[in-house]
């Protein structure tokens, strides 16, 4: 008999976006920190938030995932990822 274990990612409560295309991330965990995402920025997508005035305007979608007006959007797992590596 195998059990799965399946992991889910906490939500994320709240994001703020600072200069060099980087954002506050915080999560119901308590889980907290910064992560850059210059180097994520391509792609027609992702292209517009090479805007500072359009980085900024981010904001939490009703399922807690940070997304831009344009569509764009950063699962959280992926940021929950980059701050554990960061820690």
């Amino acid at each position: 008999m195998s059990t799965t274990v399946i992991h889910t990612t906490p939500r994320v409560l709240s994001v703020e976006a600072l200069e060099e295309y980087r954002l506050v991330v915080h999560f119901e965990d308590g889980v907290k920190g910064i992560v850059a995402l210059e180097n994520r920025l391509f792609g027609p997508m992702f292209e517009p938030l090479r805007d500072p005035a359009f980085f900024d305007s981010v904001s939490i979608d009703s399922f807690g995932v940070p997304c831009w007006p344009n569509g764009a959007d950063i699962a959280p797992d992926t940021l929950y990822e980059m701050l554990q590596e960061i820690d």
